[in-house]
């Protein structure tokens, strides 16, 4: 299985930034130009690109609908989320030239009705986002840009959504969110484990080509972010990884 290199942009007032797992507090701005930086990756030789809206993950409403939409009419099959809350987000993404729609909250506190979703729009259009933090030897969920802490577990939901045909899952490690710390493998093997078939997209604490590399044959694709934005990994040397 070849890993597919994704890298990622998370945006906050339009601006280009990254956050300390997942904490809004403790935020790192880049003086980068979102449409620039996403050239730059197309160039490198990107095909897909990760796009976050962290105002609208938080406030559950688009804030950087705009930006995503110039970066959709690059020559690049953009995944974006953040916000997405009801059939008619969904389909603004769609309209504004998203290829695939990542669907978070929503995905943990209403899963009936996006296991409908993928039904009617097709498992290859939506990812299913899993972001998990370990809490007393439970992969707890959260929510609502990682704000909030939903009842529901990941050995829950990974298999519930596997069954009903889901295709893409990200799953990112928050302990490991913008830390440079290494990707979370035990993390990826449990998720094989538990829900087999999906085509798994890892996040979380990739620092180098070693870690890139780490991660072939265990998960589909990997988001990269802090690592790129800050010239610790070659995006060009990690689509050769």
């Amino acid at each position: 299985m070849t890993l597919e290199i994704i890298p990622a942009l998370d945006l906050r007032g339009g601006r280009v930034v990254r956050l300390r797992q997942g904490d809004y507090a403790q935020e790192t701005a880049y003086p980068l130009d979102a449409l620039a930086q996403a050239q730059a990756y197309r160039d490198a030789g990107a095909r897909h690109l990760h796009v976050v809206d962290l105002d609208g993950a938080r406030e559950g409403r688009f804030g950087n609908l705009a930006v995503i939409e110039a970066l959709a009419r690059l020559d690049l099959a953009v995944q974006a989320g953040g916000g997405v809350r009801s059939e008619d987000d969904l389909k603004r993404l769609f309209d504004a030239g998203v290829a695939r729609v990542v669907l978070g909250s929503v995905a943990i506190r209403q899963w009936p009705r996006v296991i409908d979703w993928l039904e009617r729009f097709g498992a290859a259009r939506l990812v299913i986002a899993l972001d998990t933090l370990q809490r007393d030897g439970r992969w707890t969920l959260v929510s609502s840009g990682w704000t909030e802490a939903a009842a529901a577990t990941l050995d829950e939901l990974a298999p519930r959504y596997a069954q009903a045909g889901t295709r893409h899952l990200l799953c990112t490690d928050i302990g490991r969110d913008g830390m440079l710390s290494g990707p979370n493998l035990e993390l990826y093997a449990h998720l094989a484990r538990i829900a087999p078939g999906l085509a798994v997209q890892a996040s979380g604490g990739v620092r180098d080509g070693a870690d890139v590399k780490a991660l072939q044959g265990k998960a589909a694709a990997v988001i990269l972010g802090r690592s790129l934005l800050e010239g610790r990994l070659d995006l060009a040397a990690a689509l050769q990884c």
